[in-house]
């Protein structure tokens, strides 16, 4: 078998052409699961993590940012209520050409079929805004989309202006 060591530097882009990440979430424990693999693939340098709500930082970024500092690629995986608010942020801060991507976009299957009483009122909070989310992209003429039926559902997003 392969040396596993040398799949988890190619994974997670040990080349030089990795500039920075930046990683936003408010629970640091999120960020110290993959602490490790991250320090064994030797790119801990490269990931500046932002203990926070995103949406501040967003803001922050957007006021700060110069046009050759934009980000190519961002990864959403957040409360869904807000999705529709971080996809205007990062529009912002994500360089045209560049992909935003949206994790659980299909919430289960459950957008593509009525509601369902019994299940609990979060879940079903959380799948009107992700209705709601979706038909707004679908609708947006600065990205162009692409929704992958794998897992819980990923909306790719390239920023066209």
């Amino acid at each position: 078998m392969a040396n596993p060591d040398r799949f988890i530097n190619k994974c997670l882009l040990q080349s030089e052409g990795l500039l920075q990440i930046t990683a936003i979430d408010v629970d640091r424990s999120n960020y110290k699961i993959g602490l490790p693999f991250i320090q064994k693939a030797g790119v801990e340098g490269k990931i500046k993590f932002i203990e926070s709500e995103a949406l501040p930082v967003l803001d922050k970024l957007a006021q700060e940012m110069n046009e050759d500092e934009m980000f190519d690629f961002a990864f959403v995986d957040a409360d869904k209520e807000n999705y529709n608010n971080y996809h205007e942020k990062l529009l912002m801060i994500v360089k045209i050409g560049g992909l935003i991507l949206y994790d659980n976009t299909l919430w289960f299957g459950s957008i593509a079929t009525p509601m369902n009483p019994d299940m609990p009122k979060d879940f079903n909070e959380a799948r009107e805004s992700i209705i709601k989310f979706n038909k707004e992209l679908a609708a947006d003429p600065r990205i162009e989309l692409c929704q992958v039926c794998i897992g819980d559902g990923l909306t790719i997003c390239r920023r066209v202006a």
